[in-house]
């Protein structure tokens, strides 16, 4: 049976605090998810059936996010990128986390195989 998983980069420069940090990332996967459901509804499916693993790396800036973002979506990969609102710790449109899956997790982890845990 294939593994499926869901990763969830998030920058750590940007001294965000660790509520900020956590809803960024919440706000990465359940965008990430809502995608793959619409466009990749049977791995969708069988991440949610298989228990909605999923992980949290870090990314140490703006450069490293948007390159396995954009890494993802040229695999065609379900992804979301993440711009703060700022109206708390940062200005508007920063870029903090971005989410990759559900997807095959050897596909996955071509992208972020090599990334720390958060």
């Amino acid at each position: 049976m294939e593994e499926y998983k869901q990763v969830i980069a998030v920058r750590t420069d940007l001294g965000m605090g660790r509520g900020k940090m956590a809803v960024q990332a919440a706000h990465a996967a359940v965008t990430a998810a809502f995608i793959a459901y619409r466009e990749k509804k049977r791995w969708f499916d069988a991440w949610w059936s298989s228990g909605q693993k999923k992980i949290a790396v870090r990314v140490r800036g703006l450069e490293e996010l948007l390159r396995i973002y954009r890494e993802a979506v040229d695999a065609g990969l379900p992804a979301a990128l993440i711009r703060d609102a700022g109206l708390t710790q940062l200005p508007p449109g920063t870029a903090t986390a971005v989410a990759i899956g559900p997807a095959p997790a050897d596909r996955v982890d071509r992208i972020t195989g090599g990334l720390k845990l958060l």
